[in-house]
């Protein structure tokens, strides 16, 4: 395993980390002990995982997976060996989040609630990453993150008073350090400025989608995680399956997310499919597995703290982590760059 620094913490953590939103659905509960057992076994570190999960997000399943890693720390007595990460849920329509029946947003109230919740199902005092899960803002963002059409919203908490109520919650020891997540190049900076003009908890990680068929990252935000130690925590780096080609010629594996609950249209639109299909078939030409290809790409970013792998099989979760050892040469480097450039950011 390789590991790099955690943003401006002194911590470092491994360049994999565990996602985990398919724990209390499309997973059980063993399979997700069996899961964190052999992650642990091979140095991987960094656990992630939100108040939110299991995925698709629906009130009779919010908060299993935090559970199933609760238990799992309680049963193994591993609490001291991860650095764990979790989120609380940004401004939407969602109502079962909050005891009250509210819709969700980022004010001093639910995000207290939100912590207390997590802290208890995750049998933990501590959180050592506590992200926003995505923003409070109205802004586009998610499947359609290059079109900005911010969204009506009556109610908004601000940047800075998002960043009191988690200097709140470092100073009582319930959280170690903070970070975004589905967040722009603006919102990224703005926390930061806000963070160093009023001595507030600076944001240490970025987790935004990232993969080969989606490299908006790089304009921009590229270049905040470098220069701003603000790195990124890559989600669906296989563009939810897509990149390991089981999903080509309309394809429908049994057991699929895709099959399961046909959520994955981020990753079919136009021009997406001859963007995969030419990846895969580098992958081929080059000897490699396709999962190893796209996640050896996201792995090898300059920018990237850690690559956020989600398996739903042990033999996916072994090729995901047998990735951190895949080599891209400069040539095969070329290649995808290549084809990005014929094939630019079809699926953001």
């Amino acid at each position: 395993m390789q590991y790099r620094p955690l943003g401006r913490t002194g911590q470092t953590v491994s360049v994999i980390c565990l996602g985990t939103m398919t724990w209390g659905d499309q997973n059980t509960a063993e399979e997700g002990f069996a899961q964190m057992d052999y992650a642990l076994d091979r140095g991987v570190t960094f656990f992630d995982t939100a108040e939110l999960y299991s995925v698709p997000p629906k009130a009779e399943t919010t908060g299993s997976t935090e559970r199933i890693i609760g238990d799992w720390f309680a049963s193994r007595k591993s609490r001291d060996q991860v650095i764990l990460a979790s989120k609380v849920v940004g401004a939407s329509a969602m109502t079962w989040f909050r005891d009250d029946g509210s819709e969700s947003r980022l004010n001093r109230a639910q995000m207290t609630e939100a912590l207390d919740k997590s802290l208890k199902r995750l049998r933990t005092d501590y959180i050592d990453l506590y992200q926003l899960h995505f923003p409070e803002r109205p802004m586009q963002w998610g499947a359609n993150p290059t079109a900005f059409r911010p969204s009506p919203q009556t109610e908004t908490t601000t940047i800075a008073e998002q960043l009191e109520v988690l200097d709140d919650f470092v100073k009582a020891g319930k959280v170690r350090w903070v970070g975004l997540s589905n967040e722009s190049a603006w919102g990224a900076m703005t926390f930061l400025r806000e963070s160093e003009v009023k001595g507030l908890p600076r944001m240490q990680s970025i987790q935004n989608a990232y993969s080969l068929i989606n490299r908006t990252f790089e304009t921009g935000l590229g270049e905040v995680a470098m220069r701003e130690g603000l790195g990124l925590l890559a989600y669906s780096p296989l563009a939810q399956g897509y990149l390991t080609g089981k999903y080509q010629g309309g394809a429908l594996p049994p057991g699929s997310r895709k099959a399961l609950y046909n959520r994955l249209q981020r990753y079919e639109k136009p021009g997406a499919a001859v963007a995969i299909d030419a990846y895969v078939a580098l992958a081929a030409r080059s000897g490699l597995d396709p999962a190893q290809l796209a996640l050896a790409f996201v792995n090898t970013r300059p920018f990237l703290t850690a690559t956020i792998i989600g398996a739903s099989t042990m033999a996916q979760l072994k090729t995901a982590i047998d990735s951190i050892d895949v080599v891209l040469p400069p040539e095969l480097e070329a290649e995808i760059d290549a084809i990005h450039q014929l094939h630019m950011n079809p699926a953001p």
